[in-house]
């Protein structure tokens, strides 16, 4: 059922006021890659799946229900929310309000990575049921595992992930720039197409496989009519580090990842919590190279006790499942910690 005015004006409060300007390049980008075949973030919605991929996809829906209480958010993953689906709306092909907009670019997170647990989901979530053989370590090196779905969203290789890294999709204010316009777009999309609004709703979220049972419209209701509780505690990169990071004599912004200082859920931290290794300490940047663009993760010998530094490196528009390079050999240099191969 939908709100009534005063839910409306509750929920306003709640999730913020319009804001003010645009994303355009985070529009034109999901417009560029709108163009594009596209396979889904990871069911593929549009294409065949293979048994081990059927797999997670059956776990994500085993683990999609959400907790009846309160909806809890990070705090200022949830201003860049509503920041980013704010403009979203006032940018939209069709009517759309902001509150509906964030509430739909919500909606999709807590049943891929809120595995029903009461708090805020972590933007550092790592995902947690994918096993193939082609994302461990050659050498069988234990916690190292190149997780494919990063975030709150889980941005996959496979999808809409294919062209960022794991630390654009845990920074909710990259992600949630990318998500909003697109989800938006999508609804718009079908409505203008003539579909009802459930119906849109249900093609905006086609590619989150945990939204396939209907859990996604459940909570957008439970979003738009009650709000959305804010946890400060919660940062906008989920208890992951900004440092300076020195690769193969060339500067970078880059992230630590450590799941041990995760903010939010943690419930994926532990190594029984999922199919997928938890990973061990890593850096992650974007390098440019050779007119080729990719992200690299990079775990130091210190941290992953691997007796060397260990290096993984995806070519952006390439599927993690079969398109990883491992190499051992240099590290990188934190240079904000002062740590590293320095």
């Amino acid at each position: 059922m939908r709100s009534t005015p005063r839910e409306h004006a509750r929920t306003r409060s709640r999730l913020g006021a319009r804001p003010t300007g645009r994303l355009l390049a985070v529009l034109a980008s999901t417009a560029l890659l709108a163009s594009l075949p596209q396979t889904a973030l990871a069911s593929g919605a549009d294409r065949p799946v293979g048994a081990a991929e059927q797999a997670v996809i059956d776990s994500k829906l085993a683990n999609s229900p959400v907790n009846p209480g309160p909806l809890v958010f990070g705090a200022e993953p949830l201003q860049d929310v509503t920041t980013a689906a704010g403009a979203a709306a006032a940018d939209a092909s069709c009517a759309i309000s902001p509150e509906e907009a964030t509430a739909m670019t919500l909606a999709p997170v807590w049943p891929e990575v809120g595995a029903g647990s009461p708090g805020a989901p972590s933007p550092m979530t790592l995902s947690r049921y994918d096993n193939q053989d082609t994302l461990y370590d050659p050498a069988g090196r234990a916690g190292l595992f190149f997780n494919p779905g990063v975030g709150l969203w889980q941005m996959d290789s496979a999808g809409l992930g294919t062209n960022n890294t794991a630390g654009d999709a845990i920074d909710t204010a990259w992600v949630a720039g990318f998500v909003a316009p697109y989800i938006v777009d999508r609804y718009c999309g079908a409505i203008n197409g003539g579909s009802a609004a459930p119906a849109a709703r249900a093609t905006a979220w086609r590619d989150w496989n945990a939204c396939a049972d209907g859990a996604c419209d459940n909570v957008y209701w439970r979003a738009y009519n009650s709000g959305v509780t804010p946890d400060a505690g919660v940062g906008r990169l989920g208890g992951a580090e900004p440092r300076t990071c020195v690769f193969e004599g060339a500067s970078h912004d880059c992230l630590f990842v450590d799941t041990a200082t995760a903010q939010g859920g943690d419930w994926w931290t532990r190594p029984d919590s999922g199919r997928s290794p938890v990973p061990h300490p890593f850096y992650v940047f974007r390098s440019e190279a050779g007119g080729v663009t990719r992200e690299v993760r990079s775990w130091l010998a210190e941290d992953s006790g691997a007796g060397t530094h260990v290096t993984v490196t995806r070519p952006f528009g390439a599927n993690a499942r079969g398109g990883l390079t491992w190499a051992d050999g240099p590290g990188v240099c934190d240079t904000t910690a002062n740590r590293g191969d320095c």
